[in-house]
């Protein structure tokens, strides 16, 4: 098995899987089950928990009964037994901003709110930002590194069949998080792996 490296860009460190793994999300095959399973709520900034404080009023019509007691009951956001910021659990199962459609497949209520533009956050990065994780390192340097989890096993079948990496899968939020810079150069070192991949 060949370890992932990593590449430095503009101070941050990438590691190169997320330039050679393919991904693309399949809800009619997850039902968006990121939402739902894990032991703590979504890893959330201080900025954003400031946003959800400040703008609840708003978002709270696109959130379901149950999602709006937890959040009444535990607040906006939480610490997670790490001491970490997420968001709220609904009896310690899914994220109390998480709504369903018919087929049961779990949406982000934050981003419904988003669409109807009754709000300017989109949703919390760590959540648009995924399947990478984003690392503050003692230096003051991030890293991005990608996080495999057994429920997304069709994202990255689909992804390889589509071809489609997952930085570029990610366009939108990584460009919003980081910038087009950043992202411009996200492609240029994709090209250059594939370039001294194929000389080889």
């Amino acid at each position: 098995m060949i370890r992932p490296t990593v590449i430095e860009i503009d101070n941050i460190l990438v590691s190169s899987e997320i330039f050679t793994e393919k991904f693309i999300c399949d809800i009619p095959k997850c039902h968006g089950a990121c939402c739902i399973i894990g032991d703590s709520g979504a890893p959330l900034e201080q900025g954003e928990c400031d946003i959800l404080t400040g703008e609840l009023e708003s978002i709270s019509p696109y959130l379901r009964n149950e999602g709006i007691l937890s959040v009444k009951e535990q607040g906006p956001f939480i610490r997670d037994i790490e001491g970490d910021l997420v968001t709220p659990l609904i009896k310690g199962e899914e994220c109390a901003y998480t709504v369903f459609d018919k087929e049961n497949n779990c949406f982000c209520g934050i981003e419904m709110a988003h669409r109807a533009r009754v709000t300017n956050f989109r949703k919390p990065v760590s959540c648009w930002l995924y399947p990478i994780r984003v690392t503050n390192l003692s230096n003051g340097m991030k890293a991005l590194n990608l996080h495999q989890w057994h429920i997304c096993v069709d994202a990255y079948v689909k992804g390889k069949k589509e071809g489609v990496p997952v930085f570029r899968f990610l366009q939108e939020p990584l460009t919003a998080a980081f910038g087009k810079g950043f992202y411009d150069k996200l492609e240029e070192a994709y090209r250059l792996l594939l370039r001294n991949t194929e000389s080889k």
